[in-house]
C-alpha cells in the first residue's frame, strides 16, 4: 500500500497548476504545451492511484481535474495548429534523446569499438577473412553501390531499409535478445567489408564513402537499439516506484517519442547517401558536410535536449508517460 498522503503532498503541486491552466483563457503557446504535459502526466496518477490506492475522495477530485484538463487541451475547434508540431520537435524530441542518452551513447561506443577490433582482426588474418569473402573486386563494388541508381530512388530505398532497421531494433528490444541480433549482423557486415577495402589498400576509400551519411545514420541505429533495450530493461528493473507494467508502458511512450523524431532524420541521412557521397565533391568536403549534419543532431540531442527536459519536467529522472 503506498503512502497517499505523501502521493499527494509531492503531486500536488502539479495537480494545482493544471487547474490553474485549465482555466485560463487565452492561453500561449508555452502555456498550452505545459497544459497538455500536466493532463497526460494527471491521468497516470489517477490510473496509479486507481490500482493501488482507491481512496474514493481523492480518487473523485484527480477525476474531476483530469476532466477539466482534457476538456481545456481539446478546446478551441477543429482547425488546423502548428503548436504541436513545434512544441514536439522543440521540446519533447529533444528531451526524450537526452534522457536516453546513456544507452544509445554507450552502445553507440561499444558498437564502434567493436566494429574497429573486428576489421583490425579480419584484416590481419585473411585466411578468417575468406571464409566470409568471395574474392571479388570489394572496392569496385563498394564504391559503384552509391551511384547504381538514380539519387532520388536511393535515397528513397535507404530511408526505407534503414528506418526498417531501426523500427526493428525499437520494437524487438522488450525482448532484447533480436536486437542484439540485429547488432551483431550490422556490426559483422560493416566489419567484413572494412576489413576487405582495408586488405586492398582502400581504407581510406572505405572511410570517405561511410562518413559523409554514416555518422548520422550509425547514430540513428544507435538510438534505435539503446531505447530498444531500455524498453526491455524496463519490465526487468522497474525501479522502487512503478509496476513492470507500468514502467513498461511510460518506456514504450518514451520510445514512440524517438521513433517518430527518427523518421525524418533518417531521410536526411538517406539524403546525404544519395546526393552526397557519390557526389564529385572533393572527399574533405564531402566528410565535412556530414560532420556538420551529424553534430548539429548531437547538439539538438544533448545540449538544447538537456535545457528541453529542464524545461518540461525539471530534476525528476522518472520516466514520463
Amino acid at each position: 500500500m503506498m503512502d497517499l498522503d505523501a502521493y499527494v503532498t509531492e503531486r500536488g503541486g502539479e495537480w494545482h497548476r493544471l487547474e490553474v491552466l485549465a482555466e485560463r483563457r487565452p492561453l500561449s503557446p508555452d502555456d498550452a504545451d505545459e497544459l497538455v504535459m500536466l493532463y497526460q502526466r494527471a491521468a497516470t496518477h489517477l490510473s496509479v492511484l486507481r490500482s493501488r490506492n482507491p481512496d474514493p475522495i481523492v480518487l473523485a477530485d484527480l477525476s474531476r481535474l483530469v476532466l477539466a484538463g482534457r476538456a481545456a487541451v481539446t478546446r478551441g475547434g477543429s482547425g488546423f495548429s502548428w503548436r504541436p508540431f513545434t512544441g514536439y520537435f522543440a521540446y519533447r524530441l529533444p528531451a526524450a534523446l537526452y534522457r536516453t542518452r546513456h544507452w544509445w551513447g554507450t552502445l553507440g561506443v561499444l558498437l564502434v569499438a567493436a566494429c574497429a577490433a573486428l576489421i583490425w582482426y579480419l584484416s590481419a588474418h585473411p585466411s578468417v577473412l575468406a571464409l566470409f569473402s568471395d574474392g571479388d573486386d570489394i572496392q569496385q563494388e563498394f564504391v559503384g553501390y552509391y551511384s547504381e541508381y538514380q539519387a532520388q530512388n536511393f535515397a528513397l530505398q535507404v530511408w526505407t531499409n534503414n528506418a526498417l532497421i531501426t523500427a526493428q531494433c525499437l520494437a524487438a528490444g522488450v525482448l532484447i535478445l533480436p536486437v542484439l541480433y540485429l547488432l551483431w549482423t550490422n556490426l559483422l557486415n560493416t566489419g567484413v567489408v572494412g576489413a576487405m577495402m582495408v586488405g586492398e589498400d582502400a581504407g581510406d576509400t572505405f572511410l570517405t564513402y561511410l562518413a559523409p551519411h554514416g555518422l548520422l545514420e550509425l547514430t540513428c541505429l544507435f538510438i534505435g537499439a539503446g531505447v530498444g533495450l531500455r524498453l526491455g530493461w524496463s519490465w526487468i528493473a522497474p525501479g522502487p516506484l512503478l509496476t513492470r507494467r507500468e514502467s513498461l508502458v511510460a518506456w514504450v511512450r518514451e520510445g514512440m517519442l524517438i521513433a517518430v523524431g527518427l523518421v525524418p532524420t533518417l531521410a536526411v541521412a538517406g539524403t546525404l547517401e544519395a546526393f552526397v557521397t557519390p557526389s564529385s565533391l572533393p572527399a574533405a568536403l564531402r566528410i565535412t558536410i556530414g560532420a556538420v549534419v551529424w553534430l548539429a543532431f548531437l547538439a539538438y540531442a544533448l545540449l538544447w535536449g538537456k535545457i528541453a527536459d529542464k524545461h518540461l519536467f525539471g530534476t525528476n529522472t522518472e520516466p514520463r508517460p
